[in-house]
């Protein structure tokens, strides 16, 4: 049998097991019969749960088998894969893809420019665009240089002269690159302090864990005032993603451990969770990426940036999916939902009920088509092309789905008729980017910036304390939203860290995309 047959759903009715286990009951042994009927109680339970969408079809294949994509496939994909063609991420890279490496001119040997040609002894030689050649090399995260300073002695008086450290030796035992790298290494890449001191060990340049992180908190001390100064920024924007991941911080699980352990107290705690929240605010042409870890849901996050709004300012569209956490209290804003979140119902349950559901999804993939067709469409002009191409496909899409429960087509409490309940209920928002400019379909940008958080929690498992929660929010902040402006996150931060009193006393003036105005020659170097 297989695979595929193995994981069809087959109705079940309370009605045929019965009729099985009696036609079984004088066939098998007490035992046998006993066992038989505990199995096919588990499988009609199992069956409910999944009717009931409380555990769909999809998400139990994904416990049992791993997960997989919930893309429906590409035409394209596959005939790219079947004719042997590299697609369009094959993984190879041109020489002008490297704006990083090291640039070293080779000259001819023995020919130059205005040089007599060698081989027709008539034309001269004039230059070409250069071959280029790459070569790479290993290296530890952490270089360091150990400089011998010559010390002269005299052997009449005792007197001892010592040479000068020359001025690359720096004034301070750790360059700000140093602190710069940490941070990307731990809250980029994922890499657990210890980890990377065995890297260092084994190149023969130690790095303490406790090392980097006094001296990755001592950055992020430094940082901190563009860190709030972005929290200003994001707080003016038009639009606002949001989301949150859960996360653990052992200090904060101690206290909340206490705080159950006294039921009758009136501070029992209203929540027991530990969230990391991302934000992504879009002001004007730049994109603000802001991470809070903490007791707070991401709703609550989002209130305590639009604080800072200016009242003048007109309620912002808020991007995100439709748990009431989400929502900001106290606050106005335009909400818009997440069609994926409600597209994803479908996928769950596209092996039971699969005409149903690929109906909705080949409406949502021509809708999400024109969608790419909108890239370089200014927002007044992308809300025409959506009104005259996804309008029809959407108002045709909610009466079929309104019309599968009005006609009694669909099981309310199966997986396809809660998914389509979910739709109807949450309509609006997730069709405002067919009435709002600017209005995105998606909350993929916030989901995708999460990833940093998840990332460090498969890693590492959880922050120590609130304070290394912190370090860990204000370095994702910065580094991703430098991702989003394109711009070189190791540069940024070591351009901050270099000048920790100018950034104190201005954060406006060292943000991603302005800080390089306010950088010296040197600074480059």
């Amino acid at each position: 049998m297989k695979a595929k047959q193995l994981c069809e759903l087959i109705p079940l009715q309370t009605e045929q097991l019965k009729e099985l286990l009696e036609r079984l009951q004088h066939q098998l042994q007490p035992q046998d019969y006993e066992l038989i009927g505990s199995l096919l109680q588990t499988l009609e339970v199992l069956f409910e749960l999944i009717q009931r969408a409380r555990m769909s079809i999809g998400r139990l294949r994904r416990l049992l088998f791993g997960a997989k994509t919930e893309k429906t496939g590409s035409p394209r994909a596959n005939t790219s894969r079947a004719s042997g063609r590299k697609g369009k991420n094959h993984g190879r890279n041109g020489t002008d893809k490297f704006p990083g490496a090291h640039q070293v001119k080779v000259s001819h040997r023995s020919l130059k420019t205005d040089d007599v040609c060698p081989k027709c002894d008539r034309g001269k030689l004039s230059l070409k665009d250069p071959v280029r050649l790459l070569h790479f090399v290993g290296q530890p995260l952490f270089a360091a240089t150990l400089y011998l300073l010559e010390r002269l002695r005299c052997n009449l008086c005792g007197a001892v002269f010592t040479a000068h450290p020359p001025p690359e030796a720096g004034l301070q035992k750790y360059d700000p690159t140093v602190g710069a790298m940490i941070g990307l290494a731990r809250y980029e890449a994922g890499l657990p302090l210890n980890r990377i001191a065995k890297v260092q060990q084994s190149f023969g340049v130690p790095l303490a864990s406790s090392t980097q992180w006094q001296i990755v908190q001592q950055s992020a001390e430094e940082l901190k005032p563009v860190y709030n100064q972005l929290i200003q920024e994001a707080a003016q924007g038009c639009l606002v993603h949001n989301d949150d991941t859960h996360m653990k911080v052992l200090s904060l699980g101690q206290i909340i451990a206490q705080e159950q352990a006294q039921p009758d107290s009136p501070q029992k705690p209203k929540r027991t969770g530990v969230f990391t929240s991302g934000i992504i605010s879009v002001v004007q042409d730049h994109q603000i990426a802001l991470f809070k870890t903490g007791r707070q849901h991401a709703g609550e996050n989002l209130a305590e940036v639009l604080i800072h709004r200016v009242a003048q300012l007109p309620p912002p569209i808020q991007m995100c999916d439709a748990l009431s956490w989400n929502y900001p209290k106290n606050f106005v804003t335009v909400l818009a939902n997440c069609i994926p979140h409600g597209r994803r119902g479908f996928v769950d349950v596209l092996d039971s009920f699969p005409q149903q559901c690929r109906r909705v999804l080949d409406d949502l993939a021509h809708v999400f088509k024109y969608e790419a067709d909108t890239k370089t469409m200014t927002a007044e002009q992308r809300l025409a092309f959506h009104q005259a191409n996804s309008q029809p496909i959407m108002d045709t899409l909610h009466q079929w789905l309104q019309a599968q429960l009005d006609q009694k087509l669909v099981e309310p409490n199966s997986g396809l008729g809660q998914a389509i309940k979910y739709m109807l209920k949450h309509w609006q928002p997730l069709t405002l980017f067919l009435r709002q400019p600017g209005a995105p379909l998606s909350n993929n940008i916030c989901e995708r910036a999460l990833k940093m958080a998840i990332r460090h929690r498969k890693n590492s498992l959880f922050y120590r304390t609130e304070k290394g929660a912190e370090v860990g929010d204000i370095f994702m902040s910065l580094i991703h939203t430098c991702s989003l402006n394109q711009v070189d996150p190791f540069v940024y931060l070591t351009a901050l860290l270099r000048h920790p009193q100018r950034l104190a006393v201005a954060p406006t003036l060292w943000l991603p995309w302005n800080f390089r105005q306010n950088l010296q020659p040197s600074d480059t170097g």
